[in-house]
C-alpha cells in the first residue's frame, strides 16, 4: 500500500478516512505538508491532484497512517491508527515517527511487526509527554518502556482495543506518576534543570502541581484531547476534570503570566517537551525485556506453587494419623491419713533384733531343722 510518486493515490474518500483515523485535522496535515488548507481540501475532494514534491510527501503521510492503523488489528487499513496528538504536531521536532516503508507492505503483519509499528508511531511523542509529567529524562524513558512491555505482555487485548495508543499512554502515565518512585535512591537527587530560565520556571510549576492536575493539563493543553476524553482517561467526571484544568492553568499563569492564553501554553509545553534529547530504546529490546519478565514471573509462580505443594505433602506424610490425648498435669493426692512415726520396741521385738544381729551377714550356710 506504499505510495510512490508515480503510483495513483487512494480515492478522495479514502484519503479523508486515513487523515481522520489518525486524528489529524486539515490544518495539521496542511502545516505538515507545507501547503494551505484550501489546497488540501482540493486534494481530498479530488478536484485537484498533488504534484511534484507535495505528491511524494502526501503519499508518504498516507502510507504512514495506513501502517499505523494496521498495528491494532494485524491487517493494513482495517483499524484506525493510534492518535497523533496536538503535542506531536506542534513540537519543533517531528514527533510522529512511523517506521519506514520501502517498497511494499504485506497484506498481513505478525504481532511483532504490529507492535513495532505502534511503538515507532507513539514513542517519540509519549516520551516527551512523560517528561512533562516527571521532569526527569531517565524516568520518562523508563515509564514509556515499561508501558510498552505491559502492552506486549497483554498484546491480544491491546491489539483489539479501539485506541491502542491511548492504552499505552494511560499505562505510561501511571508508571510515570507512581508514588513509589520517591523511594528510589537515584530519584532523590534532582536532574540538571533546563538551561532557559522560562523553561525551568514552567517545569518547576508543573512539578509542584498535584499529579491529577498535572496529568489533566498535559492531556488537554499538551496532547490536545477533549474534555470528556481527558476526564475518562484521568478517571474523573467532566466537571472535576474541568476544575482541575482551571486550577492548573491558574497556577501556571501565576508563575508565568504570559502563558494565561491556552494557545501560548500549548506552544510552550511543546517547546519544553523538545528541549531535552530523549532517546528511548528500540522496540526489539523492549519486547525482549517484556518476554524476559514474563518468563521470570512465570517461573517464580511455578516455583512458589511447587514449594506449597511440597510443604503440604511433607506435612501430610509426617503428621500423626491417630489422636493422642494430652497428659494431664500432676495433682496432689488428698484424703489419706498422715504417716505415723514408729514407737518404742517391745521386749520381744528387742530380743528378735538382737538374735538377728548375731547371725552372719550372709545367713546360715545350710538351713536344717533343729533336733529335739
Amino acid at each position: 500500500m506504499t505510495q510512490s510518486p508515480e503510483s495513483p493515490l487512494p480515492a478522495p474518500k479514502e484519503r479523508r478516512r486515513l487523515r481522520e483515523v489518525g486524528s489529524l485535522t486539515q490544518a495539521q496535515v496542511a502545516e505538515r505538508l507545507g501547503v494551505s488548507p484550501k489546497i488540501l481540501r482540493g486534494w481530498e475532494s479530488g478536484r485537484i491532484s498533488p504534484g511534484g514534491p507535495h505528491r511524494e510527501a502526501y503519499a508518504r503521510l498516507l502510507s504512514s497512517l495506513a501502517l499505523a492503523a494496521s498495528a491494532a488489528d494485524g491487517a493494513i487499513g482495517t483499524r484506525r491508527a493510534p492518535k497523533e496528538t496536538a503535542l506531536e504536531s506542534t513540537a519543533p521536532q517531528p514527533l510522529l515517527a512511523p517506521p519506514a516503508v520501502e517498497d511494499a507492505v504485506p497484506s498481513t503483519v505478525t504481532p511483532a511487526q504490529a507492535f513495532d509499528a505502534l511503538y515507532a508511531f507513539c514513542v517519540p511523542a509519549l516520551v516527551r509527554q512523560t517528561y512533562l509529567l516527571t521532569g526527569r529524562c531517565e524516568l520518562a524513558r523508563e515509564s514509556v518502556e515499561r508501558a510498552f512491555q505491559l502492552a506486549w505482555q497483554h498484546w491480544p487485548e491491546v491489539a483489539r482495543d479501539r485506541d491502542p495508543a491511548g492504552w499505552v499512554r494511560a499505562a505510561a502515565y501511571d508508571c510515570a506518576l507512581s508514588p513509589w518512585h520517591r523511594f528510589r535512591p537515584r530519584n532523590r537527587h534532582p536532574e540538571p534543570p533546563p538551561a532557559d530560565t522560562a523553561d525551568r520556571v514552567l517545569l518547576d510549576t508543573l512539578r509542584r502541581l498535584p499529579p491529577p492536575y498535572r496529568r489533566t493539563l498535559v492531556l488537554y493543553d499538551g496532547v490536545g484531547l477533549g474534555l470528556p476524553e481527558t476526564a475518562a482517561e484521568t478517571e474523573a467526571s467532566t466537571p472535576a476534570a474541568a476544575s482541575r484544568l482551571t486550577h492548573a492553568r491558574q497556577a501556571v499563569a501565576a508563575s508565568l503570566p504570559e502563558l494565561a492564553d491556552p494557545s501560548a501554553l500549548h506552544r510552550r509545553l511543546a517547546e519544553l517537551a523538545s528541549t531535552e534529547r530523549l532517546r528511548p530504546a528500540g522496540p526489539e529490546p523492549v519486547r525482549t525485556e517484556g518476554e524476559r519478565k514474563i518468563r521470570f514471573w512465570t517461573q517464580a509462580a511455578i516455583a512458589f506453587t511447587v514449594t506449597i505443594i511440597g510443604a503440604t505433602t511433607f506435612t501430610l506424610r509426617t503428621a500423626p494419623t491417630y489422636y493422642e490425648p494430652p497428659i494431664a498435669p500432676a495433682q496432689a493426692v488428698r484424703g489419706l491419713p498422715p504417716q505415723a512415726a514408729l514407737g518404742p520396741l517391745s521386749s520381744a521385738e528387742q530380743m528378735l533384733r538382737a538374735k538377728l544381729a548375731q547371725e552372719t551377714g550372709r545367713g546360715p550356710e545350710r538351713v536344717l531343722p533343729l533336733g529335739r
